[in-house]
């Protein structure tokens, strides 16, 4: 839920802070990115620490940085402390899947799975509505002031509640992979989060990505040719963990994407409230929550590759009306339309994970975890940036000249509104490209895996 719960407040963080979308945009961006770096290095964690105090620790992380978040007094602040919160999720998200993983046999992970996508799923879906009804009656900061004592609670509970599951060795972690990792992928991100700003010509901006480019070229080809990588890629040689994986990265891009751009529609061009934004993703977030279960026993039975194709394809019908949203689009079209997104991203998301992980073998389950978190948090944190840069772009080039805000003042407001609608457009069309993608790619996907000895499937 932390993930997504500043979504329908960036409008009025730009205000509070005087920062522009490119900027707040990095509250989400940043959180992601961190979250990425960190999952690699909560693979080694969770080998290497008793897991009962490796949650504990994270979650204390987590709460410094949420009550730094509460106190921020500008946003610079702010910012550290969102990035300080994603230390400690970019420990704990994994290790829920790893140890899910790790207790239940492969023939019952469908049905354990599905019970966890109700909660990863349905809690960054809700968010955006929680947020909206916050930021109406309270303020921003009350986001952040209501999680401290929730978190505090939990911290309290996993003294008695939380058990060392996951069997621990020593081992040392590779510095240079994480360093190189952070470069790379700090880098790329930083490259396409400033194009909103500068464009895509841009020397700052090419020489970024160009940069991040050749930085995780190193990082990879140093974990394919270490005894011990800081991440085990060589999980990639199973082509059902690959095509799982991809999608699971498309599928979260799609959802975290479209969470993030649609609250900002709905308030800067239809005028919509905080809580009226967010209320409109609710029937969606509901969705999400109720399905999640029923997709885990669903696969259980028939397997990831129906699921995941009928998903996909519901996926990009409910996509696709968004490129052609007008300010007049009835809300109920938009409810209807996001919720029909929701219902196939709770047929794929999970699912496809669960298949992915049944692939591999047990010994490489918390390295193939981790990938597939790497890969889906990255993914979704430049997709992020990639539709607020496009957003902010085509904006701006369709806007008027500034002459005719004084000469027809009338005719100015109805162009700028056209075009911000015009950038709004572009970038849900990015999101459609994506989702035909996934489409494809769930065709390659096995319909019915056989559970091996070993852990893995065939």
């Amino acid at each position: 839920m932390n993930q997504t719960i500043l979504a329908t407040a960036y409008p009025t963080l730009m205000k509070d802070f005087n920062v522009t979308t490119s900027t707040v945009q990095w509250l989400t961006t940043g959180f992601m990115l961190v979250n990425g770096i960190l999952i690699p290095v909560s693979a080694w964690l969770s080998s290497r620490v008793n897991t009962k105090w490796l949650y504990i620790g994270a979650m204390m992380i987590f709460e410094l940085g949420t009550v730094m978040s509460y106190t921020a007094p500008n946003f610079s602040f702010l910012l550290a402390g969102r990035l300080v919160q994603a230390v400690g999720v970019g420990v704990t998200m994994p290790l829920l899947q790893t140890i899910m993983l790790s207790i239940f046999p492969p023939e019952k992970r469908g049905a354990s799975m599905g019970l966890a996508g109700m909660v990863i799923g349905l809690a960054p879906a809700i968010g955006p509505t929680l947020s909206g009804w916050v930021v109406d009656n309270a303020t921003w900061r009350d986001l952040f002031g209501m999680i401290v004592p929730i978190v505090a609670v939990v911290i309290v509970a996993s003294f008695w509640f939380m058990k060392p599951v996951i069997e621990t060795h020593k081992s040392k972690i590779d510095i240079l992979s994480l360093i190189v990792s952070t470069i790379g992928f700090g880098s790329l991100l930083y490259g396409f989060s400033t194009v909103g700003d500068n464009g895509w010509g841009s020397v700052s901006v090419l020489s970024f990505l160009a940069i991040g480019v050749i930085f995780i070229g190193l990082f990879v080809w140093r974990q394919l040719t270490m005894e011990t990588p800081f991440l085990e890629l060589h999980v990639f040689a199973s082509k059902e963990y690959t095509i799982a994986a991809l999608l699971s990265s498309i599928v979260n891009m799609a959802m975290i994407g479209v969470e993030m751009i649609l609250p900002m529609y709905l308030q800067t061009v239809r005028g919509d409230s905080a809580f009226q934004s967010g209320l409109t993703l609710l029937a969606g977030a509901l969705m999400m929550g109720i399905m999640s279960p029923f997709t885990g026993r669903l696969f259980d039975l028939f397997g990831a590759k129906k699921l995941a194709t009928g998903g996909m394809f519901l996926l990009t019908l409910g996509t696709i009306p968004f490129a052609f949203l007008t300010k007049d689009t009835p809300t109920l079209y938009i409810v209807v339309m996001y919720a029909i997104r929701m219902f196939g991203i709770s047929m794929v998301m999970m699912p496809t994970t669960t298949s992915g992980m049944n692939a591999l073998p047990a010994r490489l389950m918390g390295h193939g975890t981790a990938v597939n978190n790497t890969a889906r948090q990255i993914a979704s944190s430049i997709v992020t940036a990639v539709m607020v840069s496009v957003l902010t772009n085509v904006t701006v080039d369709a806007l008027p000249g500034k002459s005719l805000l004084k000469s027809a003042p009338l005719d100015y407001k109805n162009q700028a509104i056209n075009a911000t609608l015009s950038g709004y457009k572009a970038a849900f069309a990015i999101a459609i490209i994506f989702c035909v993608i996934g489409l494809w790619l769930s065709f390659f996907l096995k319909s019915k895996q056989q559970v091996t000895n070993n852990g893995g499937a065939k």
